[in-house]
């Protein structure tokens, strides 16, 4: 795995990379937005894995650099760094294409059960086994690709976006609880609140349905989660 982090405080920048590097990641730096870009665009990175982005950088915020990162890179997971108490920054990142946040300050416990529990969504398994392929109307899932058509047209999911629909079309026509899609997609021991299941089905039915108002596919159940109805 290799990891991106974006922060312009040499302190915490250096604290992630060395709490990572203890875990055996590849970690390259970044202390400014321009510099992230250019990491993430050259030949030699265009494998990262995950990039860490904190929202306050100097002169292109984390938002720029994550809509700029999701534009290149929709396979990359993103983790956006949030400062206590920024409600709307987290709703923000999140709806820009950020599959995570966590809230400064954390422990590196947090940091790197975020990090890992981001890549194990980045290769979502079926019933615990691979599978190439899933379907679904007119939706195919190729799982070891991670891509998915409507109608053999290629539409570019998230990590986390791309676990949601697997789990979503594994389950047709099913009523699913908020916390049981929250603790699959992001694992029972992730530390956040529900919001993050609405932000990420409301970007998922931009990208899936003809008409994200009037959901075909991915229906609410209020008071309690979503189901998915195969036609």
């Amino acid at each position: 795995m290799k990891v991106l982090i974006v922060e312009d405080e040499t302190a915490i920048r250096h604290f992630i990379a060395i709490n990572l590097r203890r875990e055996g990641i590849d970690v390259i730096e970044a202390s400014n937005g321009e510099e992230a870009l250019k990491m993430a665009l050259i030949n030699e990175n265009k494998d990262i894995d995950i990039a860490v982005l904190d929202v306050m950088l100097p002169t292109i915020t984390g938002f720029d650099v994550c809509i700029k990162l999701r534009k290149h890179h929709a396979n990359m997971g993103i983790i956006m760094l949030t400062a206590k108490g920024e409600e709307q920054d987290k709703i923000k990142g999140l709806e820009l294409g950020a599959d995570d946040y966590i809230i400064k300050p954390f422990s590196p416990a947090e940091l790197v059960a975020r990090v890992k529990a981001l890549q194990r969504r980045r290769t979502p398994a079926v019933n615990g086994e691979k599978v190439e392929t899933l379907y679904s109307g007119p939706f195919t899932l190729a799982m070891k690709e991670h891509k998915l058509y409507k109608h053999d047209i290629e539409m570019y999911l998230t990590p986390t976006e791309f676990h949601m629909m697997s789990l979503f079309i594994q389950h047709p026509n099913e009523n699913i609880s908020r916390d049981e899609i929250l603790n699959e997609v992001w694992g029972r021991n992730y530390i956040g609140d529900l919001k993050i299941v609405d932000v990420n089905v409301r970007r998922l039915r931009k990208k899936i349905e003809e008409d994200a108002s009037k959901p075909k596919y991915i229906q609410t159940i209020w008071g309690y989660g979503y189901i998915w109805k195969e036609e």
